[in-house]
């Protein structure tokens, strides 16, 4: 079976139904489509024991005092959120799969959806083939299909991008030799990449990941990727941060990267998260900048992370139209004629 491309298949999902908003024949209380480059699906229990709340642009990251293991303040942050208005997880799997399928309807999102549990990614697109975009999460540790392997996924239709990838977690830069051959094979089918640069939870290599380094975090390794494979799609999760001189001397060298504001949308201060963002619209970037949630077990992040863009001093509306909608449209090179 030969591959669709990802436009041809969002279409026939019913992409068209969603940017129909745009038309008067449209209801006016639709919301206008929204694409959320980054988001998972997951069990209930994956970031800890449900359920656990979480500040959108909280103030107080935990603090360790080493007389006691990491994970330990790090789930009591997560049990005990110093706001007021936390949003809770689900407790069970079932939970989680409908609160957040209902958020993206609700939205009008359609969702570049990964995850590492087995078979939980097709159950949710299974309940929400529309708006549920299976990619794949991926990473090279032993565990990893072969190319070949992964050529037949996409070549069938089973993903539609390489997406999320962690190597960063297990200590490996996108330019490591056993991750080369992946690429080719992106560039070869035109796949799109999202590459985990930047952010992980607080503590990341005293959780589990103990080859972790926040170094790893500087964009600046995909140069030497981006140069020998010139028409690889790639976009930057986490946006780089907050590496944000590395990432912008990156998109100045190379027109075709993109980012997405995935997790540091909704975790770190509004504060914080407002400047970086207006460093990519004062830099002129704007049209590069795509809306990324990064939901895991929090599906009530996803609402308020839209509220968060949508109430930007700093962004005009076309601009917000584009971080929610056009970027990523135009990156995922989606026929838009008939939603312009």
């Amino acid at each position: 079976m030969t591959q669709r491309p990802l436009a041809a298949f969002v279409i026939t999902a019913g992409w068209l139904l969603l940017g129909g908003c745009a038309h008067s024949a449209q209801p006016a209380a639709e919301p206008q489509p929204i694409i959320d480059m980054h988001f998972h699906a997951m069990g209930a229990g994956e970031q800890g024991p449900p359920p656990l709340a979480m500040c959108v642009s909280g103030v107080n990251l935990p603090v360790w005092d080493q007389r006691q293991p990491w994970p330990d303040p790090f789930v009591q942050w997560l049990k005990e959120p110093e706001c007021s208005d936390p949003v809770w997880s689900p407790k069970t799997d079932d939970e989680l799969m409908n609160q957040s399928i209902e958020v993206l309807r609700r939205y009008n999102i359609t969702a570049l959806t990964s995850s590492a549990g087995e078979g939980v990614l097709e159950r949710w697109h299974a309940a929400e083939p529309t708006r549920i975009i299976p990619t794949l999460h991926f990473n090279v540790a032993e565990q990893r299909p072969s190319v070949e392997t992964v050529r037949q996924w996409f070549k069938e239709g089973r993903y539609k991008a390489l997406a999320e990838v962690t190597n960063q977690y297990i200590g490996v830069e996108a330019n490591d030799p056993a991750f080369e051959p992946y690429l080719a094979l992106a560039e070869e089918l035109d796949i799109p990449v999202g590459m985990h640069i930047g952010t992980g939870p607080p503590g990341t290599a005293y959780l589990g990941f103990v080859n972790y380094r926040a170094r790893m975090s500087s964009p600046l390794a995909l140069e030497d990727v981006l140069v020998k494979h010139p028409k690889l799609r790639v976009y930057v999760m986490h946006a780089g941060w907050p590496m944000i001189d590395d990432m912008l001397a990156v998109m100045w060298a190379h027109p075709q990267v993109y980012v997405d504001t995935g997790v540091i949308i909704f975790v770190l201060p509004k504060a914080e998260f407002y400047r970086y963002l207006q460093r990519f619209i004062d830099a002129g970037f704007g049209r590069r900048v795509m809306f990324g949630s990064d939901q895991m077990v929090w599906p009530g992040v996803v609402p308020k992370a839209i509220q968060l863009i949508e109430e930007a001093p700093f962004l005009t509306a076309a601009q917000k139209r584009d971080i929610l909608y056009n970027n990523a449209a135009r990156f995922l090179r989606l026929d838009t004629a008939p939603v312009k």
